[in-house]
């Protein structure tokens, strides 16, 4: 059920620096990663000749089965990574590394434990608009903790908050920054079923203020078809690729209890999981991709989830 929460007004930034949330066009163009072989002999491919254009304000989500390289993906979009081959495009510009025009908000709550929650936020908005007084930087930092139902908690350190808090100030944190493409790497995946449906009408309210392009990872159907525009299902790595695109038809605001009385929702759900179904691994194939990451036991980054 979605919140009635009313919704401020954003905070006006500096003109050379409000326009960053503007436009956000997010282009991966014939992108194909490899790894080396745990054997040594040759390489491993993840993932192969994979490209998705996604205009801006849109949200899309990534679904595949384990493995087929979906957070690789994420990951090199967001720039901790880099393609073997192809390019990911934002607005045209080629991406090189990290940067505030894309903000990650991972499943496992990467906030800095010594910093409060307030100043978790802080310390982003400071980052993101460094002219800005500290008068300026507090009021903005307090409006996006508000936006997200947190106005109670700023002083609160990360360890007393519980998971579903946790994941709110990381989204204020992104959202804050006001970026032009928002990554999320499943993050509501240790979150409990009631937590999670709040969290993300908080995100849709947040998202519909913001503007930004969206792109998400997810192994759950029903959040996907619940939060997105288009769904891009990935077949399985070894060489996973995008098979198909599902446009969602269906008309906003969504809840919950409408969806599950929706013919069109069936039918997306019916299509998406028979395709996850048909895509399924044999329990005696061997997976190659996980051999690979074998390599890199101690770097989540390089696992192709």
């Amino acid at each position: 059920m979605q919140l009635e929460m009313p919704t401020p007004e954003l905070q006006s930034a500096p003109p050379a620096e409000a326009d960053q949330s503007s436009d956000g066009q997010l282009s991966v163009r014939e992108a194909s990663k490899f790894f080396p072989s745990l054997t040594g002999d040759g390489e491993v491919c993840v993932f192969r000749d994979v490209s998705l254009d996604i205009a801006n304000g849109e949200f899309v989500s990534i679904i595949g089965h384990s493995g087929c390289g979906k957070s690789t993906l994420l990951n090199i979009i967001a720039g901790f990574d880099q393609p073997t081959s192809g390019e990911i495009l934002v607005d045209g510009k080629k991406v090189l590394g990290p940067g505030l025009d894309r903000m990650v908000v991972f499943q496992s709550f990467a906030l800095m434990p010594w910093m409060s929650a307030f100043d978790n936020v802080r310390v982003a908005v400071r980052s993101a608009f460094p002219s800005w007084d500290s008068k300026q930087v507090a009021q903005h930092t307090t409006r996006y903790l508000n936006l997200m139902g947190l106005s109670d908690i700023g002083k609160k350190m990360p360890a007393h908050l519980s998971g579903g808090m946790r994941q709110r100030v990381g989204l204020a944190r992104a959202f804050a920054v006001q970026p032009k493409a928002l990554l999320l790497d499943e993050p509501f995946a240790q979150i409990d079923a009631l937590t999670r449906g709040s969290i993300q009408d908080e995100l849709v309210r947040m998202w519909d203020v913001a503007g930004a392009t969206v792109c998400m990872v997810t192994h759950d159907v029903d959040e996907a078809i619940l939060l997105s525009d288009r769904i891009a299902l990935m077949t399985n790595g070894p060489e996973a690729r995008i098979a198909e695109i599902v446009d969602i038809n269906i008309p906003r605001p969504r809840t919950r209890e409408q969806l599950i009385e929706s013919e069109d929702y069936m039918r997306l759900r019916t299509r998406i999981l028979r395709f996850l179904i048909d895509h399924n691994r044999r329990p005696t194939a061997l997976d190659d991709t996980a051999h690979a990451m074998q390599a890199y036991p101690h770097s989540d980054e390089n696992q192709p989830d």
